[in-house]
């Protein structure tokens, strides 16, 4: 993954105003896949998405593009970061979206923290709770991850 400062030219209003680097929040039901289960894969093949909007986030994103990898469930936190390896589109309904591990959370951040927070006032994140691949501007990915 590029070190933040190459990686937050995006603007804060815009999420996708650059197309270079993007940051994106992935949803996972941890009883399913969680993120100690890609901590200990290190990567996996994200897929399984079913949403129109999901699928059109899942199709732009690029080689080294952040991720936020955030549990649903009894959890509803963001609790890790990874970034994205490789996109296959050949399969416009099931995009592959190889993603590799980064770092845990050194705290969870919570949807009521998110909530709270006027950065993601108008963030799909809370307007669309059942969106499992959300864009992420610059400012929110480093409310979530310190980073």
């Amino acid at each position: 993954m590029l070190p933040r400062q190459h990686r937050d030219q995006a603007t804060d209003q815009n999420p996708t105003a650059n197309d270079s680097f993007m940051d994106y929040l992935l949803k996972t039901e941890p009883t399913a896949y969680s993120f100690a289960d890609l901590q200990r894969d290190k990567s996996t093949i994200w897929d399984g998405v079913t949403n129109p909007v999901a699928l059109k986030n899942m199709r732009a994103m690029k080689p080294g593009d952040g991720l936020v990898i955030y549990e649903t469930g009894d959890h509803k936190s963001a609790v890790g970061t990874a970034s994205v390896v490789s996109v296959d589109t050949a399969d416009l309904k099931n995009p592959q979206v190889k993603i590799k591990v980064g770092r845990a959370n050194p705290k969870a951040v919570s949807l009521a923290e998110i909530k709270a927070n006027k950065l993601f006032a108008d963030s799909p994140l809370v307007r669309q709770g059942r969106l499992s691949v959300v864009p992420l501007s610059a400012a929110q990915y480093k409310f979530i991850t310190g980073e």
